[in-house]
């Protein structure tokens, strides 16, 4: 195999990061910033109503994020001179890359929940404006924090098992 030339390795590094601070970054700033904020500025209704806007607009930022990661993470892996193979746990290296590509898919599977799950019973909440049942809001509401909380964990697990792999290298 003709070895790869280093802009290709740096460009692959960069937009990695690039997908990286922007996907962790929007679960950091909804979880510790928006959703309190709206929790303590907003009636229950109006709360879900703006989460549902804010994470419109996200959503397809996050989901880019995530197949952008997987496709540089794969490539940066495959060029990686620790690398020994799918599964492989020959060292500290590739069980830190492991351990991260487990959080990443518990992540992809939470992020997943929250896309096709939590949000579009949220917006058929709203729809039924009329009708919203406080018990409903209120249930909505925690799901949606529960969910943010949960990504936002994952993700700094996944950024420690990232520098687990760093140091090792």
């Amino acid at each position: 195999m003709p070895a790869v030339p280093d802009w290709a390795i740096a460009l692959t590094y960069w937009l990695h990061l690039l997908a990286t601070v922007t996907w962790i970054g929007s679960l950091v700033s909804i979880s510790i910033l928006v959703l309190p904020a709206a929790a303590r500025a907003l009636q229950p209704a109006d709360q879900l109503a703006f989460i549902d806007v804010v994470q419109k607009r996200l959503e397809p930022i996050g989901w880019f994020s995530v197949s952008l990661l997987v496709v540089t993470g794969l490539f940066q892996m495959s060029v990686n001179i620790h690398y020994n193979g799918f599964l492989s746990v020959s060292g500290q290296w590739s069980l830190a890359i492991l351990s991260k590509h487990i959080l990443v898919a518990a992540l992809i599977a939470v992020s997943a929940m929250h896309t096709w799950d939590v949000l579009p019973a949220i917006r058929r909440a709203l729809m039924r404006k009329d009708k919203l049942d406080p018990e409903q809001l209120s249930s909505l509401r925690r799901r949606e924090t529960g969910l943010m909380r949960t990504s936002l964990v994952l993700s700094a697990l996944v950024l420690l098992a990232t520098a687990i792999a760093r140091a090792a290298a």
